[in-house]
């Protein structure tokens, strides 16, 4: 009797049953709604209108969650507050809470059910997790992007929208991998960092990428940010927003110019520039 080689069986069960790395390594932004993720500092005229035209004008209803801060009170005026009602937010809540059974619970959440935008100020990126991940108050962000709404961030806040957590340690801010690692993941297979050029974190990205290769790495500097709808983003603010996406670009070309590995490869996006999430690459 002839004897059937297991061969292509296993070939094809193996294709089947194990995703590709590029299916893996896919970055994706939300199905629906908008995200404003900034990199920090004042926050430029353009952004804040730009967040509170996404949400659908000046009368739509906004929750500011200042969680990331450290301190311990807050008023109506923290978090970004302040800024959304400088440029005409008229509706503008400030909800905080450190205790998970209250963030898991039907009251606190009652102003985040009639959001059409929510803002996260800055601090550090872990409280946000430590008060809200895995709450009714996550599943109530997810919601508002859902209904089409915006989400948006400073500092920490941006931070906090990408799945990888970049500084994410109790202990310092310097620690690019430390011990909170998954953020909301409002953007699928990202790290994102802040501060990048007012602080000189050029290469910090790298901590992350040479452990996380997969991940797309993205560093928006102070007074600047992208504007993510679906699986494209679009810069707008002052300053720059750097990229580690393995490849080099510049508007005057790169054949002459000598340029290191891909591994420790960066170039600079400005306002008006378009990236594509899912294909890495600029947007001509």
């Amino acid at each position: 009797m002839k004897k059937l080689s297991l061969i292509p069986f296993l070939i094809i069960v193996f294709a089947i049953s194990t995703p590709s790395f590029a299916q893996e390594a896919k970055t994706t932004g939300p199905e629906k709604g908008s995200l404003v993720v900034v990199g920090g500092g004042r926050m430029d005229e353009s952004i804040v209108k730009r967040f509170i035209e996404l949400a659908g004008g000046v009368d739509a209803p906004i929750v500011v969650i200042p969680t990331a801060s450290g301190s311990d009170s807050f008023t109506q005026n923290s978090g970004g507050a302040r800024a959304l009602r400088e440029y005409g937010a008229t509706n503008v809540t400030v909800i905080h809470t450190r205790d998970r059974s209250e963030a898991d619970s039907d009251t606190f959440i009652e102003p985040l059910k009639k959001a059409k935008g929510v803002f996260f100020g800055g601090g550090r990126q872990w409280r946000l997790v430590d008060a809200y991940a895995g709450t009714k108050t996550e599943t109530a962000f997810w919601k508002v992007l859902e209904k089409g709404g915006v989400i948006g961030g400073s500092s920490a806040g941006a931070t906090i929208q990408g799945s990888y957590l970049a500084r994410g340690d109790t202990r310092t801010n310097q620690t690019m991998m430390g011990d909170h690692e998954e953020g909301f993941g409002f953007i699928k297979n990202i790290a994102i960092d802040q501060h990048s050029i007012a602080r000189n974190r050029h290469f910090d990205m790298f901590d992350i990428l040479k452990n996380r290769p997969e991940l797309l790495g993205i560093s928006i500097d102070e007074s600047t940010a992208i504007v993510v709808q679906g699986n494209e983003f679009e810069v707008i603010g002052k300053s720059y927003v750097i990229m580690y996406d393995g490849t080099f670009w510049s508007r005057e070309g790169s054949d002459l110019k000598n340029l290191p590995s891909s591994e420790s490869l960066f170039y600079f996006l400005r306002s008006g520039d378009k990236y594509s999430l899912t294909e890495r690459r600029i947007i001509d």
